[in-house]
């Protein structure tokens, strides 16, 4: 599809602060599905809670979205009250990626069942402790295509959400393969800046050494206290070296957030205004997606 883009010269941006010709591979997934992974090296900074708030924002929307827990903790799939059956799980999938493979393992959200929504609303590939089988030394380039072919049976959704592990793993590579996109998760502490640092460093070198091309980064900044000094002084720490890259709003560190996730219950249906203000970021982040992929 095209010649090749041009790399980035700078590793910290790769591809993401300007708009990008097509992939230079071809895409197994028909267009307009968005495959957005979310992606940290650094654990403890709220990565699936942002795939929660983007999914939370998505069902509000009415924006067909299925999330693949690719997290060996499955964090995510607890989050969205899903409770698989054992071998119903995205590690099956990758295990033997086939035609049909998905769809066997794919449930319906229970945010989705409690509101009666129709089919592919939000729904959830789980995740288990059995996809750790994949992140082993040996993993050969043609095997990070699995997730990808796998997406090939991702119709009817217009987003596709990837919890990663939070490792630059063989799953994680994976990810990023099939990938339009990549949100790095940060907050805003010393060792969350340098974490992400090494997360843009790594896809950037994951293009340059591979057949595989992620057009778009973004980091979304998490769990941010405008209270703290120390918080603004990371903050503009990430502004310095990341710029435009940046998603714009961050996302604060509220206690309703934990309350409605350890509810299993979407964000834009908790009460107050704190949910609101939390809910709000997230339809923002969300429609940033959106428009991005337009």
């Amino acid at each position: 599809m095209g010649a090749d883009r041009a790399r980035s010269a700078d590793p910290r941006c790769p591809a993401a602060a300007r708009r990008v010709p097509p992939f230079s591979r071809e895409r197994r997934v028909s267009p307009p599905v968005q495959i957005v992974s979310v992606s940290s090296l650094k654990g403890g900074v709220g990565k699936s809670s942002v795939t929660l708030g983007i999914a939370s924002a998505a069902l509000e929307a009415g924006v067909p979205t299925l999330v693949v827990d690719l997290d060996p903790h499955a964090d995510a799939t607890t989050g969205l009250g899903v409770h698989p059956a054992r071998g119903q799980d995205i590690g099956e999938v990758l295990r033997r990626p086939r035609r049909g493979s998905l769809d066997r393992v794919v449930m319906a959200s229970a945010w989705a069942v409690r509101e009666g929504r129709d089919s592919k609303s939000l729904d959830v590939a789980p995740g288990s402790a059995r996809s750790s089988h994949l992140d082993r030394s040996e993993y050969r380039d043609r095997d990070l295509g699995r997730l990808e072919r796998a997406l090939a049976d991702a119709r009817g959704y217009d987003l596709v959400l990837v919890d990663c592990p939070p490792t630059l793993s063989a799953l994680t590579r994976t990810a990023w393969a099939a990938s339009d996109k990549v949100l790095s998760v940060a907050e805003p502490s010393l060792f969350s800046v340098a974490g992400t640092k090494r997360t843009m460093t790594a896809i950037a070198q994951f293009e340059q050494s591979r057949t595989w091309a992620v057009p778009a980064a973004g980091v979304v900044v998490n769990k941010v206290r405008h209270s703290s000094v120390e918080h603004r002084h990371r903050l503009a720490e990430l502004q310095e070296l990341f710029g435009p890259l940046l998603v714009d709003p961050v996302v604060p560190d509220l206690p309703v957030w934990q309350q409605a996730q350890g509810a299993a219950w979407p964000i834009h249906r908790w009460p107050g205004a704190e949910a609101r203000d939390i809910s709000g970021r997230y339809t923002a982040i969300l429609e940033g997606l959106l428009d991005a992929a337009a």
